[in-house]
């Protein structure tokens, strides 16, 4: 009591919580509200540490930063690890351009969610909780505002049924019940993280287990909820760039989160995200949460056909007007229909379409509509195309094929060379030093310093000149410009000399589809409606 009198003579501002004056000091000289146990950043100068009373303060919503050993850090799990990374890629997602809708409403609700499918948080029993006293929390921004930390009780998400195991507000959680053995086995050398031991051995049927791929598959869900301009490949194209963690992403945690022993192996990666791999994580957490069906994609968005064809029509430098007959296709196929394209989880058979992939599937057969590409027709149409460009140099160009293809193939040849360069360089070896136990901590920090010297050094000897930095971010990774003689652009071509009149309308010269497999097909409209049948072409 004396020296919760003499904190209130020295400090004498009120509570930010609760307005009280009633002030005591904490085991690190900060001072603290004996009402609501509010911790400021306010401190205290002590020269005799006896005059600290021996007061243990626990966090409230801020995560645990009980310091066992300064040399050992926070106590802290593995879901926290997780949820590092997946507010450092959501930062990186906002730096792009998304919408800080993605990381505060959508992407926060999908976490939370997981975290009560998975019974780490916001359930009755959850499987590793510590010991901390929850509060009633009558806050209403988000965890996530200042700093990624657990944990909150918050409402859960919108889509959350009333029969589920969410829990209301200042529900206090139970500790996660560790025994004597495990408890010794966590504070040993085999893991940084309390449960990094039990998290890799756990395996309970029906319960998607978090690894760092599975961040990729959180931010595509959210980017797909919010129909934001990018699709999979750019997510993918954007982490093989630098411009989001991923490999390496433990490097962002605090240097108060130790990671080594058990925990290499959850979260160090050492290949890059392919992209059916990440697909199929999404459909599988999507169908594990249980979440609804997902906003439609409707005309006027980006994931829609007709838009994603017209933006890859601009990106692999073909002509505008193939625009029309791209959305002729579309429209035919029915692949442009709303419930066709609209992710649904809790369908019967639940998938999404590959929006891009269906998109550059769309160009390919219109290329088809109009060159057969059967290494004959395209080329006869390329020497017809040649001929009158060297006559009418006035008029319109017609599109010529193989200009066109020997432009793109030496432009693809180059982008290529420069994405197998890059790869060839990339440094797998963190700048943040992995080691298999805290004994073993000053040898991998001084190997890693004699490494980044040899690199130095050797970098020295090979390569005079400064390396190139990260490039900035772009949709489009092919820039054609009018006026440029060494690389030809290709947009404002005409396709006349490939189309025919027909009555008042167009159609092509070509009234062949030919599938490498099958026979030609006499007309396109008998090809979709057999396929729509389920019969293959020529049966």
């Amino acid at each position: 009591m004396v020296n919760v009198c003499k904190c209130q003579k020295e400090f004498k501002e009120r509570c930010t919580q609760c307005a009280a004056v009633s002030w005591g000091l904490t085991d690190e000289g900060k001072y603290y509200c004996t009402s609501c146990h509010n911790v400021t950043e306010r401190s205290k100068e002590v020269i005799n540490t006896g005059a600290i009373p021996n007061t243990k303060i626990q966090a409230i919503n801020r995560g645990l930063k009980r310091k066992r050993k300064l040399e050992r850090g926070w106590d802290w799990y593995v879901c926290e690890g997780f949820q590092h990374i997946l507010y450092q890629q959501a930062e990186a997602l906002k730096t792009l351009g998304v919408g800080p809708e993605l990381k505060n409403e959508v992407l926060h609700n999908f976490w939370k969610r997981y975290l009560q499918k998975s019974k780490q948080a916001y359930c009755k029993n959850p499987v590793c909780r510590r010991k901390v006293t929850v509060l009633e929390d009558n806050q209403s921004h988000s965890d996530w505002d200042s700093e990624p930390e657990l944990l909150s009780d918050f409402s859960c998400p919108s889509f959350v049924e009333s029969g589920t195991e969410s829990q209301p507000d200042g529900l206090a959680q139970k500790p996660f019940p560790i025994s004597k053995a495990s408890q010794s086995e966590t504070a040993s050398i085999c893991s940084g993280s309390l449960d990094g031991v039990e998290y890799s051995l756990r395996k309970e049927k029906g319960i998607v287990k978090m690894t760092v791929p599975r961040t990729l598959a959180f931010c595509y869900l959210s980017l797909l909820w919010q129909r934001e301009t990018v699709t999979l490949s750019d997510l993918l194209r954007f982490v093989e760039e630098g411009h989001i963690p991923y490999i390496n992403a433990f490097q962002h945690f605090p240097e108060e989160m130790k990671l080594y022993g058990r925990d290499k192996g959850i979260f160090a990666i050492e290949s890059w995200p392919t992209y059916e791999d990440i697909y199929k994580k999404m459909i599988e957490i999507a169908k594990f949460l249980d979440l609804p069906r997902f906003p439609d994609i409707t005309e006027d968005c980006y994931l829609h056909p007709n838009i994603l064809c017209m933006k890859y029509l601009m990106e692999v430098n073909l002509p505008d007007e193939m625009n029309d007959l791209t959305c002729q296709v579309v429209k035919m196929t029915g692949v442009g229909e709303v419930d066709f394209l609209t992710f649904d989880p809790i369908a019967k058979m639940a998938k999404t379409v590959k929006y891009d992939v269906q998109a550059v599937a769309v160009i390919v057969v219109v290329l088809k509509l109009l060159f057969l590409l059967d290494d004959n027709l395209e080329w006869s149409l390329s020497n017809t195309a040649e001929k009158y460009n060297e006559n009418n140099k006035e008029d319109k160009p017609w599109f010529d094929f193989r200009k066109w293809y020997q432009v793109m193939k030496k432009s693809i040849d180059e982008k290529k060379q420069e994405w197998e360069e890059a790869r060839a360089k990339y440094l797998w070896k963190s700048e943040k030093p992995l080691y298999h136990s805290s004994i073993d901590r000053a040898v991998a920090f001084k190997r890693r310093e004699m490494v980044v010297d040899l690199q130095k050094q050797f970098s020295t000897l090979v390569d005079s000149t400064p390396a190139v930095g990260r490039k900035k971010p772009s949709s489009f990774q092919f820039n054609w410009a009018e006026g440029d003689a060494a690389r030809t652009c290709f947009h404002g071509h005409s396709l006349q000399g490939i189309l025919k009149n027909k009555g008042q309308s167009l159609t092509t010269k070509n009234s062949l589809y030919w599938l490498s497999t099958q026979k030609f097909c006499r007309r396109f409209s008998d090809f979709i409606k057999r396929k729509r049948k389920g019969r293959r072409p020529g049966q």
